[in-house]
């Protein structure tokens, strides 16, 4: 009877047809597969490849073998996999959020590693809307999301930072901080503020759209709004500024509109989070693909 690692190790050297990166791909000795790939010979009785010191190829033989296994194999290996799938609960559909376009990209990013590693599980991918950023998770139209700290919220489970980004204030064209290298968060003071509306979390609206200054000097408030682009709108109209993460100079430029660097404050940092009563293997195994992505390896965890 042949044995399974003879047939994986049979097949993969019909697809690389060299020993050596056929033994880096399985884990093994170039000798092991060597050995393996004789053993099956005299099995079958006849060589299943030619070997030459230039060149490995399949012999005619080798080539009925290979077409005649290659289908019932991956068979095989798809049904482990639905198997190890199911067993785990990574199947059906996860739905993750993201905040901005930059984290739209390590999402769609990571659901693409996601996929190929689970294929028994698709990923949906949406944006959060910045009038209710939690919205989505409570409702349950949303199995997780990356989103800007901080979030403190009982029902809202929180995991690592993955990511930190300067930040910058937004400010109309015309405005004199557009003359500016750099600005202070005490330079606040001096014009208004647009702010956001909806259901967002206090202390989220405390840290990011402050009412005073770290001297404690009032910010004044400019106009609110409920959506992005009229944000962008506003500061254009000269309506007021507003903070943001320095990259979004690279993906919101416009004319009537300039992005300059804040010299001492703090980053703003992108999290996971996902409903406490919501932990689940899909979670779970979408954490750790992002972690992977962005290089966490301090063994932070859910």
């Amino acid at each position: 009877m042949v044995e399974r690692h003879e047939i994986e190790t049979f097949l993969t050297l019909a697809e690389e047809l060299h020993f050596r990166r056929t033994a880096a791909r399985l884990g093994l000795a170039q000798g092991r597969v060597s050995q393996t790939i004789k053993k099956l010979e005299r099995r079958i009785g006849a060589p299943l490849f030619e070997r030459t010191s230039r060149r490995v190829a399949l012999t005619p033989i080798g080539q009925q073998l290979r077409d005649d296994l290659l289908p019932a194999y991956e068979q095989i290996q798809r049904a482990i996999a639905r198997a190890i799938a199911v067993g785990r609960g990574i199947t059906d559909t996860l739905r993750v959020g993201y905040s901005t376009p930059w984290v739209g990209d390590l999402v769609v990013h990571a659901g693409d590693v996601f996929r190929a590693r689970h294929p028994h599980c698709d990923v949906h991918v949406r944006e959060v809307q910045l009038s209710d950023p939690l919205g989505p998770l409570r409702s349950g139209e949303l199995d997780l999301q990356i989103t800007e700290f901080p979030i403190d919220e009982p029902d809202i489970g929180a995991g690592p930072v993955v990511f930190l980004e300067p930040r910058a204030l937004m400010v109309p064209a015309g405005h004199p901080f557009a003359r500016q290298e750099t600005l202070s968060l005490e330079d606040l003071a001096h014009t208004p503020l647009v702010t956001v509306t909806g259901r967002i979390p206090q202390d989220w609206l405390d840290y990011h759209l402050p009412t005073h200054t770290p001297a404690g000097r009032h910010i004044p408030r400019g106009p609110t709004t409920a959506f992005w682009p009229e944000i962008l709108a506003l500061v254009a109209a000269g309506k007021g500024v507003f903070p943001v993460s320095a990259r979004a100079a690279l993906y919101h430029a416009r004319p009537g509109v300039a992005f300059i660097s804040f010299r001492d404050a703090p980053p703003v940092a992108y999290g996971l989070l996902w409903p406490t009563a919501g932990e689940t293997p899909r979670v779970r195994a979408f954490v750790e693909i992002v972690r992977e992505a962005v290089g966490i390896d301090d063994g932070a965890s859910m």
